[in-house]
């Protein structure tokens, strides 16, 4: 494949515009009844001397999701009774300190973000409106391997039985100190931590949201199943999140978001001519299907997980043919019928 658009790309800048231009639904009507709780702040003022019973008044208050966290994102037992779980507390507010100073001073003010994530929700209830939406909105802050994966891809943030819960510990900034270090950056490397911005929460909320609603499948298999269960979940994001830029929801930066629709037909192409669209072998679609700094296959300048954006061009395509499909109508489709129907040949 001819290398991708050299000289081009250089010259774009800024980030792609929001949605595909079609009139937003008036969701002001919508009521969203959700709670901030802060509990990064609560947690971190736990008495070391007195570990145990801190925990104890904390589970009143975070009845649910305490237990939760200390299990599955500290990876210890619970409840804690024993002192081998103390001193691993006690060292994590020790070393993760200088990190919920970090998140605390950014994060000072919730309310922007806050008021995105409302946003989503009221979008989330005018497309599911059976849909039992999160009563709160929880921040915590987790060791840096704490990761959690969705039908889009990693991310340190999870949705639980009645929250959204964020960890702060991935929204410093790409060019915060603490993913800078050999040890974080063998954890995430620059293409992954550049997007550890705080606008990426509202948008991991929301993935978070389309999960719960349409869990991944583990029957996808080939490249097109994956490639249009992904674009299915990217067009119900746009829908949840109309005001949001696409490099945001797709992750791919402006000059290879540019880059993917200029070349869209050569993609293709290449997926078509060395018979990708179907195979379902692990080892030749991983590049395709998974996050990476380049798609080598594709030329220097494409963003890795390609199927990303393939999936979404042929669902937005679907659309435009059949525009009365409803979200959970799509959601239910095959993803041979979709892109038959699509009549997807872009050029």
């Amino acid at each position: 494949m001819q290398k991708w658009l050299i000289g081009y790309l250089l010259l774009l800048a800024g980030v792609l515009g929001c949605g595909d231009g079609e009139k937003i639904p008036d969701v002001a009507g919508i009521k969203v009844n959700i709670e901030l709780q802060r509990f990064d702040q609560d947690f971190f003022a736990l008495d070391t001397n007195h570990i145990r019973e801190g925990l104890s008044r904390l589970e009143e208050q975070y009845p649910a999701f305490l237990p939760d966290y200390v299990q599955y994102i500290l990876g210890l037992p619970y409840p804690v009774e024993d002192s081998h779980s103390d001193s691993a507390i006690t060292l994590f507010l020790r070393d993760y300190r200088l990190v919920k100073d970090t998140a605390g001073e950014i994060f000072s003010n919730f309310n922007a973000i806050e008021d995105d994530i409302k946003e989503g929700l009221k979008f989330t209830k005018y497309y599911f409106p059976d849909y039992p939406l999160p009563e709160k909105i929880i921040t915590f802050i987790g060791p840096l391997d704490a990761i959690f994966e969705t039908g889009l891809g990693k991310m340190g943030d999870v949705i639980t039985r009645d929250a959204l819960a964020i960890g702060l510990q991935l929204h410093l900034g790409s060019k915060a100190t603490l993913y800078q270090s050999e040890i974080a950056q063998s954890l995430f490397p620059k293409y992954v931590s550049r997007k550890f911005e705080p606008a990426y929460i509202p948008v991991n909320c929301m993935k978070n949201i389309i999960d719960d609603i349409f869990p991944p499948s583990p029957s996808d298999r080939t490249l097109l199943d994956l490639s249009i269960d992904k674009g299915k979940r990217l067009f119900i994001l746009d829908k949840l999140l109309p005001r949001t830029p696409d490099t945001l929801k797709i992750g791919y930066t402006a000059a290879q978001l540019k880059g993917c629709y200029a070349n869209e037909g050569l993609i293709w192409s290449f997926l078509l001519q060395n018979k990708l669209i179907y195979e379902s072998d692990p080892l030749r679609i991983q590049p395709y299907v998974e996050e990476g700094p380049v798609t080598n296959e594709l030329g220097e300048g494409s963003p890795g997980y390609i199927s990303l954006f393939i999936g979404w061009q042929i669902i937005k395509k679907y659309m435009e043919a059949f525009p009365d499909t409803t979200v959970d109508q799509l959601l239910h489709l095959d993803a041979a019928t979709i892109l038959k129907d699509s009549k997807y040949k872009p050029r």
